[in-house]
Protein backbone atom coordinates (compact mmCIF):
# COMPACT_ATOMS: atom_id res chain seq x y z
CA UNK A 1 0.00 0.00 0.00
CA UNK A 2 2.80 2.16 0.79
CA UNK A 3 4.38 1.84 -2.71
CA UNK A 4 1.13 3.20 -4.55
CA UNK A 5 0.35 5.78 -2.08
CA UNK A 6 3.75 7.16 -0.45
CA UNK A 7 2.18 7.20 3.04
CA UNK A 8 5.33 6.97 4.53
CA UNK A 9 8.58 8.63 3.56
CA UNK A 10 11.99 9.00 5.34
CA UNK A 11 12.02 10.97 8.43
CA UNK A 12 8.60 10.81 9.19
CA UNK A 13 6.79 10.68 12.54
CA UNK A 14 3.88 7.87 12.92
CA UNK A 15 1.68 6.48 15.37
CA UNK A 16 0.62 3.07 14.66
CA UNK A 17 -2.46 2.00 16.64
CA UNK A 18 -3.32 -1.60 17.17
CA UNK A 19 0.07 -2.52 16.08
CA UNK A 20 0.50 -6.16 17.34
CA UNK A 21 1.96 -8.43 15.80
CA UNK A 22 3.84 -5.76 14.27
CA UNK A 23 3.83 -6.12 11.02
CA UNK A 24 3.61 -2.66 9.54
CA UNK A 25 5.66 -1.52 12.55
CA UNK A 26 8.92 -3.53 10.09
CA UNK A 27 7.36 -1.65 7.17
CA UNK A 28 7.20 1.76 8.56
CA UNK A 29 10.86 1.29 9.98
CA UNK A 30 12.43 0.13 6.94
CA UNK A 31 10.87 3.19 4.65
CA UNK A 32 11.09 6.17 7.13
CA UNK A 33 14.81 5.37 8.07
CA UNK A 34 17.02 6.31 10.98
CA UNK A 35 15.16 9.97 11.05
CA UNK A 36 12.27 8.94 11.69
CA UNK A 37 9.96 8.01 14.46
CA UNK A 38 7.26 5.05 15.18
CA UNK A 39 5.13 5.03 18.35
CA UNK A 40 3.18 1.59 17.59
CA UNK A 41 0.25 0.98 21.01
CA UNK A 42 -1.73 -1.63 21.41
CA UNK A 43 -4.10 -3.52 24.25
CA UNK A 44 -1.83 -6.75 23.36
CA UNK A 45 2.18 -7.10 23.76
CA UNK A 46 4.09 -6.45 20.46
CA UNK A 47 7.74 -8.02 19.48
CA UNK A 48 10.06 -5.51 19.94
CA UNK A 49 11.93 -3.61 16.78
CA UNK A 50 14.84 -1.39 17.25
CA UNK A 51 13.61 2.26 17.00
CA UNK A 52 10.35 1.36 17.70
CA UNK A 53 8.68 3.05 20.68
CA UNK A 54 5.63 0.77 22.37
CA UNK A 55 3.10 1.57 24.25
CA UNK A 56 1.15 -1.19 25.64
CA UNK A 57 -2.64 0.09 26.19
CA UNK A 58 -5.63 1.84 25.10
CA UNK A 59 -5.13 4.89 23.28
CA UNK A 60 -8.03 6.56 25.09
CA UNK A 61 -6.74 6.27 28.11
CA UNK A 62 -5.11 8.76 30.14
CA UNK A 63 -2.05 6.86 31.13
CA UNK A 64 -1.24 6.14 27.19
CA UNK A 65 -2.24 9.87 26.73
CA UNK A 66 0.41 10.91 29.54
CA UNK A 67 3.18 8.45 28.02
CA UNK A 68 2.71 10.21 24.58
CA UNK A 69 2.71 13.38 25.65
CA UNK A 70 6.04 12.42 27.79
CA UNK A 71 7.29 11.18 23.93
CA UNK A 72 6.19 13.79 21.72
CA UNK A 73 5.82 16.83 23.71
CA UNK A 74 3.57 19.29 21.83
CA UNK A 75 4.99 17.84 18.87
CA UNK A 76 2.41 16.04 16.02
CA UNK A 77 2.86 13.44 13.63
CA UNK A 78 3.16 12.92 9.80
CA UNK A 79 0.99 10.14 9.42
CA UNK A 80 -1.34 8.35 12.29
CA UNK A 81 -1.77 4.37 11.27
CA UNK A 82 -5.06 2.40 13.04
CA UNK A 83 -4.67 -1.28 11.98
CA UNK A 84 -7.17 -1.35 14.72
CA UNK A 85 -9.93 -4.77 14.20
CA UNK A 86 -12.58 -6.03 16.25
CA UNK A 87 -13.31 -9.29 17.40
CA UNK A 88 -15.82 -10.48 15.28
CA UNK A 89 -18.48 -12.29 16.97
CA UNK A 90 -21.08 -13.05 13.64
CA UNK A 91 -23.42 -10.89 15.35
CA UNK A 92 -24.05 -8.29 12.36
CA UNK A 93 -25.18 -5.18 14.28
CA UNK A 94 -22.70 -6.15 17.07
CA UNK A 95 -19.54 -6.17 14.70
CA UNK A 96 -20.71 -2.93 12.77
CA UNK A 97 -20.74 -1.44 15.57
CA UNK A 98 -17.75 -2.51 16.91
CA UNK A 99 -15.72 -1.46 13.53
CA UNK A 100 -17.29 1.80 13.34
CA UNK A 101 -16.34 2.43 17.30
CA UNK A 102 -12.35 1.23 16.15
CA UNK A 103 -12.49 3.88 12.95
CA UNK A 104 -14.36 6.68 15.50
CA UNK A 105 -11.67 6.37 18.00
CA UNK A 106 -9.07 6.62 15.11
CA UNK A 107 -10.88 9.36 13.55
CA UNK A 108 -10.81 11.38 17.07
CA UNK A 109 -7.23 10.42 17.86
CA UNK A 110 -5.78 11.51 14.93
CA UNK A 111 -7.70 15.19 15.38
CA UNK A 112 -5.35 15.70 18.82
CA UNK A 113 -2.09 14.35 17.16
CA UNK A 114 -1.80 14.61 13.18
CA UNK A 115 -0.58 17.60 12.16
CA UNK A 116 -1.81 19.87 9.62
CA UNK A 117 -1.89 17.85 5.85
CA UNK A 118 -1.07 14.69 7.72
CA UNK A 119 -2.60 11.39 6.40
CA UNK A 120 -4.68 8.96 8.01
CA UNK A 121 -4.40 5.28 6.97
CA UNK A 122 -7.71 3.07 8.95
CA UNK A 123 -8.97 -0.23 8.68
CA UNK A 124 -12.34 -0.45 7.89
CA UNK A 125 -15.31 -2.91 7.52
CA UNK A 126 -17.83 -3.09 4.75
CA UNK A 127 -21.18 -2.09 7.09
CA UNK A 128 -23.89 0.17 5.85
CA UNK A 129 -22.77 2.64 8.24
CA UNK A 130 -19.09 2.79 7.40
CA UNK A 131 -20.88 5.30 4.29
CA UNK A 132 -21.91 7.70 6.41
CA UNK A 133 -18.33 7.22 8.38
CA UNK A 134 -16.37 7.94 5.29
CA UNK A 135 -18.28 11.06 4.32
CA UNK A 136 -17.50 12.67 7.72
CA UNK A 137 -13.69 11.93 7.00
CA UNK A 138 -14.07 13.94 3.53
CA UNK A 139 -14.91 16.88 6.05
CA UNK A 140 -11.60 16.55 7.25
CA UNK A 141 -8.77 15.83 4.77
CA UNK A 142 -8.56 17.29 1.46
CA UNK A 143 -8.32 13.62 -0.17
CA UNK A 144 -10.20 10.56 0.92
CA UNK A 145 -8.85 7.07 -1.00
CA UNK A 146 -10.90 3.30 0.21
CA UNK A 147 -8.41 1.12 -0.99
CA UNK A 148 -8.51 -2.88 -0.39
CA UNK A 149 -4.55 -4.16 -0.55
CA UNK A 150 -3.76 -7.37 -2.20
CA UNK A 151 -2.80 -9.33 0.39
CA UNK A 152 -6.60 -9.10 1.42
CA UNK A 153 -9.25 -11.97 0.28
CA UNK A 154 -11.88 -11.30 -2.15
CA UNK A 155 -14.95 -12.03 0.03
CA UNK A 156 -13.53 -10.23 3.39
CA UNK A 157 -15.58 -6.82 3.97
CA UNK A 158 -12.19 -5.58 5.28
CA UNK A 159 -10.75 -3.01 3.44
CA UNK A 160 -8.45 0.60 4.45
CA UNK A 161 -9.39 4.12 3.85
CA UNK A 162 -6.11 6.82 3.06
CA UNK A 163 -7.35 10.22 4.28
CA UNK A 164 -4.78 12.71 3.15
CA UNK A 165 -4.73 16.47 3.64
CA UNK A 166 -5.87 16.40 7.21
CA UNK A 167 -7.47 20.24 8.50
CA UNK A 168 -9.53 20.99 5.72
Amino acid sequence: MNSKYKIIRRGYKVIELGAAPGGWSQVVVEVMGRQGRLIALDLLECEPLNSVQFIRGDCNSYSVKEELFEKLGSTRVDVVLSDMAPNISGIALKDEASSIHLAETALDFSRNYLKKDGTLVLKLFEYPDTIQFIKTMKTMFCEVIRTKPAASRAESREFYVVARGFGI
